[in-house]
């Protein structure tokens, strides 16, 4: 059975760094990809960033250039490393792992609340 724990949420004020973490219980190299997901009150949950098996990354237009998605295969993490936070960018940050069966798995979530 799969397990991911976020870690790393919390208050920050606009133009401020945070950085998350995912802690998987099972070997993330065998997963397809790892990513993050946020959901804002009231609104739908959206792709923040993903990483494939491979290394390949996306990111949503709105993060691009200033999130930058990371992972480590010797310590089971996929880390979310986020800089000139926004007020929009409160949300609760999901980690997600897809199996190679196309399994989805989640985490509890982290909250990140941005100041103005």
């Amino acid at each position: 059975q799969v397990q991911l724990v976020e870690s790393g949420g919390g208050l920050v004020q606009a133009g401020g760094s945070l950085r998350l973490s995912c802690a998987a219980s099972g070997r993330i190299f065998r997963f397809n990809r790892m990513a993050w997901y946020r959901q804002a009150p009231g609104k739908q949950r959206e792709l923040v960033a993903g990483i494939t098996s491979g290394g390949n990354k996306n990111y949503a237009d709105s993060v691009r250039g200033r999130f930058t998605i990371s992972k480590d295969n010797a310590k089971n993490t996929v880390d979310l490393q986020m800089n000139s936070l926004k007020p929009e960018d409160t949300a609760i940050y999901y980690c997600n792992a897809l199996s190679l069966s196309r399994t989805d798995y989640w985490g509890q979530g982290t909250q990140v609340t941005v100041s103005s």
